[in-house]
C-alpha cells in the first residue's frame, strides 16, 4: 500500500492523506489477514498488512505506539521475506512517523538517511526525492536553518515537476513556504505557500492543505494582519482536528494566542495559550508518545546487542578467515620458493648440459684440429723424406756420373750442367728442410727460427731480424712445430704481400706466458677486428687456438702490420691429450 507523509511546521508534520477514521471492524480484519498469512508463511503479504495495520491504528489514534509496533513488524517481516524494496521503504515510513515528535528526530534522521542510500543505489527516483524531503523537513526545524536549505527544495522541487510528482512537488512548495517564513521572507512564504495549496486540492489532501492555511495565516500575522491570519487559521483548524493532528492543533492555538494579543483581545489570547499546552500536554506528555520513545530506546539497545553479537561473529569469522589466508599465503610463498628453486635448477642444469655441450664440441673440434695438423705434418714428413731419399739420391748419382765423365763433355754443355745440378741439389734440401726442419727436432725452436731466418735472408732483399728475451723451457715436439709453422707462415705473408724493408720477430719468455711478435715496415692493409681470410690466416688461427692462445692483428695503410700471438707456457710444456 502507498503511504503518506505526516508533517506539520517546526516540530512535526503528519505524512499520508487521511482516508478516514477507521473503526476496531478493519483493523480486527486485517488482524485475522496477518495470522494466516504468518502461518502460511508468506512473510511478504504478512509485511503488506502490518504496513496497512500500522496506517489503520493512526488514523483511529494518531501518533501512538501502536501504530510503531505494526511498522516494525512490517521491517521485520519484509526482512524476512527478503524484499529489500519494502524492507527500505519501511525506514522510509518510520522515518517520517517519528518526526512527529521533536525528541525523536534524530532516530527519524537515521532510519531515512539508510532508506535515501538504498534508493541512490537502485535509482529509484520517486523514493528519492521522497526521502530527499523527509530530510529536509528535519532540517528546517534545527536551529539555526542549515545554509542552502531552500536551494536544495527548489532542486527537489524541480525535479518533481520535471518527473510529473505532483504530490511531491507540492510537499516541496510547502516545506519551502515555511523556510522562507522562518526567514523571514513573507513574500516567498506566500507565493509557494499559495502554489502548494493549489496542488494540494486538485489532490485534495487534507493535511497538505491544512498545512498552506496554516503558512498563510503566518504571512498575514507578519504583514500585520491579524483578522486575515485567524481567518486562515480557522480554516486550518478544522482540517487538523479531521485529521487528528494534535501537534498541528497545539501549533495553531500558540500562533492564534499571538494574533488575538496583537488584537488587544487578551481575553481570546489567554484562552488559546492555554488550548496550546492543553495539546503540548496531550502529545509530549502522553503515555502513546513516552511508549514510543521507550520502544525506540529499547530498540536500539536490542539493535546494539544484536550488532554486538555479530560484531563477535564476524571476528571469529574473521578469524578463521585470517588463518585460513595465513595458511594459504604460506603455502603460496612456499610454493613460489619451490618454483623458484625449481627454475633455478632447470636453468642450472640447463647451463651445465649447455657447458657441457660445449665441452664436447669443443673436444671436437680439437680432436679434428689435432688430427688435421697431425695430417698435415705427416705429410710433410713423407714428402720431406721423398725428396731427401728418393730425389736427393737421384740428383746425388746424377752430379757423380756427371763428375766422373766431365771430361767426355765440351766446356759448354758441362759448366751449365754442374751449375743446374747444384742448384737442384739445394733447393730439395731446402724443400726438405722447410717441409721438417732437422735443426727444429735436433735442437730446438729458437734455434730452428734463427736457421729460418738466415736461409730466408739468403734468398730475399727485405731484412728479416729475430730477438728473443728470456729463457725459453723445453717445449714439447708438438708445440715446437706448430709454433714454428705459425711463425713460417707469418713470415712468407710478410714477404709475399707487405713488400716491407724489414720484418722483426720477437720472442719474449716467462715462467707463465710467451709472447711471439712479428712486425713489418710494409704497406700495411685494412685489416677487420679479426681476419678470416686466407687459409694461411685460418692455419695459423687453428693452430695458435690449439695451444690455447690468442692472436691478435694490427695493421694501417702505408704503416706496416703488426701481429701479436700470447700462449700459456704449462700448455707448451706438454700438450694435454684430448679425451677421446
Amino acid at each position: 500500500m502507498d503511504r503518506v507523509l505526516w508533517l506539520y511546521l517546526g516540530l512535526m508534520l503528519s505524512a499520508g492523506q487521511a482516508l478516514g477514521r477507521a473503526d476496531s471492524v478493519r483493523i480486527d480484519s486485517v488482524k485475522r489477514a496477518i495470522n494466516r498469512f504468518l502461518g502460511d508463511k508468506q512473510y511478504a503479504r504478512a509485511a503488506q498488512s502490518y504496513e496497512q495495520l500500522g496506517y489503520l491504528y493512526h488514523q483511529q489514534f494518531g501518533y501512538n505506539k501502536y501504530t510503531m509496533d505494526a511498522y516494525f513488524n512490517g521491517l521485520k517481516y519484509y526482512s524476512l521475506a527478503g524484499d529489500s524494496l519494502g524492507y527500505y521503504q519501511q525506514h522510509l515510513v518510520i522515518g517520517d512517523y517519528y518526526t512527529h515528535d521533536y525528541f525523536m528526530q534524530s532516530s527519524a534522521e537515521k532510519y531515512l538517511t539508510k532508506a535515501l542510500q538504498y534508493f541512490r543505489r537502485v535509482r529509484n527516483l520517486p523514493k528519492i526525492i521522497e526521502c530527499r524531503l523527509g530530510l529536509a523537513n528535519i532540517d528546517q526545524k534545527k536551529v539555526p536553518i542549515p545554509a542552502g536549505l531552500a536551494t536544495r527544495l527548489r532542486e527537489v522541487e524541480q525535479l518533481s515537476a520535471a518527473n510529473k510528482q505532483t504530490y511531491f512537488q507540492a510537499f516541496a512548495q510547502n516545506l519551502l513556504a515555511n523556510t522562507y517564513s522562518q526567514l523571514k521572507k513573507p513574500d516567498s512564504a506566500q507565493y509557494y505557500a499559495s502554489r502548494s495549496l493549489i496542488l494540494a486540492k486538485q489532490l485534495n489532501i487534507n493535511w497538505l492543505i491544512a498545512l498552506n492555511h496554516f503558512y498563510l495565516g503566518i504571512v498575514e500575522q507578519f504583514k500585520n494582519n491579524p483578522q486575515a491570519a485567524l481567518k486562515a487559521y480557522e480554516q486550518s483548524v478544522t482540517l487538523a482536528r479531521s485529521e487528528n493532528n494534535v501537534g498541528m492543533l497545539r501549533e495553531l492555538a500558540k500562533h492564534s494566542a499571538t494574533s488575538y494579543s496583537s488584537m488587544g483581545n487578551y481575553k481570546q489570547a489567554y484562552e488559546a495559550s492555554l488550548r496550546a499546552l492543553d495539546f503540548a500536554d496531550e502529545f509530549y506528555l502522553s503515555e502513546q508518545t513516552k511508549s514510543i520513545r521507550l520502544q525506540e530506546l529499547d530498540s536500539q539497545i536490542k539493535t546494539l546487542e544484536i550488532e554486538k553479537q555479530l560484531v563477535e561473529q564476524q571476528s571469529a569469522h574473521q578469524r578463521l578467515l585470517n588463518t585460513t589466508l595465513a595458511i594459504i599465503l604460506i603455502i603460496s610463498v612456499l610454493g613460489v620458493v619451490a618454483l623458484i628453486f625449481l627454475r633455478r635448477q632447470q636453468k642450472l642444469i640447463a647451463h651445465q648440459q649447455s657447458v657441457i655441450a660445449q665441452q664436447q664440441i669443443r673436444q671436437l673440434e680439437l680432436k679434428s684440429l689435432r688430427a688435421m695438423i697431425e695430417g698435415q705434418e705427416g705429410e710433410r714428413s713423407r714428402i720431406a723424406r721423398d725428396l731427401h731419399d728418393g730425389l736427393g739420391i737421384q740428383l746425388s748419382r746424377i752430379k757423380l756420373f756427371v763428375e766422373a765423365h766431365q771430361e767426355q763433355l765440351p766446356n759448354s754443355v758441362k759448366e751449365p750442367l754442374n751449375q743446374f745440378l747444384d742448384e737442384a741439389c739445394t733447393e730439395t734440401r731446402l724443400v726438405s728442410s722447410n717441409l721438417r726442419p732437422y735443426t727444429l727436432t735436433t735442437f730446438g725452436l729458437i734455434p730452428a727460427l734463427e736457421d729460418l731466418v738466415q736461409k730466408l735472408n739468403l734468398v730475399n732483399e727485405t731484412r728479416l731480424i729475430l730477438e728473443h728475451y728470456g729463457e725459453l723451457p723445453p717445449l714439447g715436439d708438438e708445440a715446437s712445430v706448430m709454433l714454428y709453422r705459425v711463425v713460417q707462415e707469418l713470415l712468407n705473408n710478410a714477404l709475399k704481400h707487405a713488400q716491407a724493408g724489414q720484418i722483426t720477430v720477437q720472442i719474449m719468455a716467462n715462467d707463465e706466458t710467451l709472447l711471439i711478435s712479428v712486425d713489418d715496415d710494409g704497406r700495411g692493409a685494412e685489416f677487420p677486428e679479426v681476419p678470416t681470410r686466407g687459409n694461411g690466416i685460418t692455419n695459423i688461427k687453428s693452430r695458435i687456438n690449439y695451444l690455447g692462445g690468442q692472436v691478435m692483428w694490427q695493421s694501417e695503410p702505408q704503416r706496416g702490420t703488426s701481429v701479436m700471438i700470447s700462449l700459456p707456457i704449462p700448455r707448451l710444456l706438454k700438450t694435454e691429450s684430448i679425451p677421446e
